[in-house]
């Protein structure tokens, strides 16, 4: 077995790697940019080598420098993650003239799969089923458009070399298919370095389902079951589970063997993913092979009691696979839930910053893979994914229980995220009934996401718990320092409490640990261990439990649960009058500027001063996190100023265009 590794990636999934192989006793060295100095994988592993500047094209995708980092410390092997040098073949075979075992499939596997016209091309010989569609190299917007109507709309335009949801984008017309061909080129050449793009039929209500294989060597291939990945944003994964609630047995065990063939024909070994879409009538269709570990793994090891990792290092090693597809059993069910810095109230745009607090739930049934500790800095350079957070239960719905108790637990300030977002989705009725498509999101917040309504039950949960809490702070400053000799103020126990906009008198009521709660007529029992300060009150309600983050601000609290999140006013009755007395401020007209939504860099500025411009035409193309955004106008204009142009880079609204 190799003595020493290296992980040629970064964050969660490095500290992933290097968790398997420490416990397989096996010593670790990581490689880190400017940026990731101080990151937690750097502090995990045995060794550290520092490789370049914080972009990715000048540190963690320079294969002389990952090289050089590998003879520096005599690493033996390397394992790449996912992203970056994962699935590239040239990466492979510079190792391999070094005389360093890569940890993951050979070449001929790598650019069959990682070109997607090509894998098709394969799919279809090796008698695995695919999507219709034009596998020939598109030159121009012209011939996208031709061949979209010869394929029939919609289409999915997608990027050859592809992943991650860039380099894609679906068309239901001409202007679309135009647009997307663009936008798809675009992205496909900066993100991957190659510019080619093809055109397949777009499966209306697909689901996306995918099969993890393993093999080794020496000719055998086995199939783990499936994960489920059709809770999707922008093509990008968001929350995935295992097994899938669609999936038959028969339907398993003809998609594992139509994944077994895929890996076969192209001589695989190690772990992998062919991935299907899927659809209504359980038809099933090749999309890709995904030629490395994939970030939803975890849930597949939670059900199989299988490391993957492990398995790919030992594979690496030349041994032979130790589980046949006998063996292979799935019990239980497991969630991933991806915890993106990002704002679902701001259309999802990506978000920057200092993780103020960070703090995981812990639980003997949680499962937190990530790259991160409090005070860690979120930054632009690499993909804005914090956390992997997975559950795991003995059926679906005890899974989505404990995760929806887990993402309320979940402390996370400084960034925008969407911890919010993912607990609404795990409450919607639909998630919990197991009817599923990548089209859940766009179809259940086609306007976007504003947080999950607050019902009356609770509605009564959130005024219990605020109304408890500021007891405590209003007794503790009533009997604080600083008071007169001789003078004990009353702490009040009826508080006006204002959620929505509509107002309450609340009366509490102290029995021992108790918090009697009277709302609107009905008594609510509130209990719990709760701290001043603390971000989560964690406790019960009428004997259920409950937590919720709480965080005192001027007049009230602002409370999350469940994908609730809001502000509740909390105040004496007396000061609930002076308040409703204030004047209200209007807010600044800003209508004349087109601000920066989000953090990124300026790919290119569509007008010049003094151009008039119509309602819905381009403005600027702003890169954030490696994804193309087009940012359009909302009204007529005329440009009066522009004050950013091609390769500046923007900050969260700062202004791009003043209009006349």
């Amino acid at each position: 077995m190799f003595s020493k590794i290296l992980i040629a990636n970064r964050g969660e999934i490095a500290c992933r790697v290097i968790r398997s192989a420490q416990a397989m006793g096996i010593k670790t060295v990581a490689i880190y940019s400017d940026a990731d100095s101080s990151a937690l994988h750097v502090e995990m592993a045995d060794e550290a080598v520092h490789i370049g500047p914080s972009a990715a094209a000048e540190s963690y995708l320079v294969i002389d420098k990952v090289i050089a980092a590998v003879k520096e410390t005599g690493a033996e092997a390397v394992h790449p993650g996912y992203g970056f040098l994962s699935e590239n073949a040239a990466f492979v075979e510079a190792l391999e003239a070094a005389g360093v075992a890569f940890i993951g499939p050979g070449t001929k596997a790598i650019a069959a799969m990682g070109d997607k016209i090509e894998s098709k091309k394969l799919a279809d010989k090796a008698g695995v089923s695919t999507v219709p569609g034009y596998l020939g190299v598109i030159v121009d917007a012209d011939e996208a458009v031709k061949i979209a109507n010869d394929v029939g709309y919609p289409v999915m335009i997608k990027a050859s070399a592809g992943g991650g949801g860039k380099g894609m984008r679906v068309a239901w017309n001409d202007g679309e298919a135009r647009e997307g061909f663009d936008r798809s080129v675009s992205e496909a050449k900066s993100s991957f370095g190659d510019d080619r793009v093809f055109i397949e039929k777009y499966i209306v209500e697909p689901r996306h389902i995918e099969i993890q294989v393993l093999a080794d060597s020496h000719g055998n291939t086995i199939y783990l079951g499936e994960r489920e990945c059709s809770i999707q944003r922008r093509h990008q994964k968001v929350i995935e589970e295992a097994p899938s609630p669609f999936i038959d047995e028969a339907t398993r065990k003809a998609m594992g063997e139509e994944a077994v063939a895929m890996s076969k024909a192209v001589d695989y070994k190690s772990a992998g993913t062919v991935e299907f879409i899927v659809d209504v009538e359980r038809n099933f269709y090749f999309l890709e092979m995904n030629t490395r570990l994939q970030v939803e793994h975890p849930v597949t090891e939670l059900i199989t009691g299988i490391d993957l990792v492990e398995q790919m290092i030992r594979v690496a090693d030349g041994e032979v696979l130790g589980i046949k597809q006998e063996d292979v059993k799935l019990e239980g069910w497991a969630i991933e839930s991806r915890l993106y810095a990002e704002d679902p109230v701001r259309g999802f745009l990506p978000s920057i910053g200092r993780l103020a607090t960070y703090r995981p739930p812990v639980h003997d049934f949680v499962r937190n893979d990530t790259g991160v500790v409090e005070g860690d800095e979120i930054s632009l350079f690499y993909d804005p994914m914090i956390a992997k957070l997975c559950t795991f239960g003995n059926t679906r719905a005890q899974a989505i229980e404990r995760m929806s108790t887990a993402l309320d637990e979940f402390q996370l300030r400084g960034i925008g995220n969407n911890v919010g977002f993912l607990a609404a989705v795990m409450a919607h009725p639909r998630f919990r009934e197991g009817r599923l498509s990548t089209n859940f999101i766009a179809d259940e917040y086609p306007d976007g996401f504003v947080g999950a309504e607050i019902n009356d039950a609770d509605a009564s949960v959130l005024i219990a718990v605020a109304t408890a809490v500021h007891q405590e702070y209003a007794t503790r400053e009533a009997n604080g320092p600083g008071q007169l000799a001789g003078y004990h103020p009353q702490v009040p126990n009826q508080w006006s409490v204002v959620l929505n906009e509509q107002e309450h008198i609340v009366e509490v009521a102290i029995e021992g640990p108790i918090t009697n709660i009277t709302l609107d007529g009905r008594l609510i029992a509130v209990h719990s261990d709760w701290q001043f300060g603390d971000l989560l009150f964690s406790g019960t309600v009428n004997g259920d439990d409950v937590a919720v983050k709480i965080e005192r601000q001027p007049g009230g609290y602002k409370v999350a649960r469940r994908g609730a999140d809001t502000v509740i006013a909390v105040r004496s009755r007396k000061a609930a009058v002076l308040a409703a007395k204030m004047p209200v401020k209007e807010p600044a007209d800003l209508s004349r500027f087109l601000l920066s939504p989000m953090p990124g860099l300026v790919v290119e500025i569509k007008v010049v001063e003094g151009e008039e411009v119509k309602a819905g035409q381009q403005l600027a193309i702003i890169d954030a996190m490696k994804m193309e955004n087009v940012l359009l106008a909302e009204n007529d204009g005329v440009v009066a100023t522009v004050k950013a142009a091609a390769g500046d880079s923007l900050a969260t609204d700062q202004i791009i265009i003043e209009f006349e």
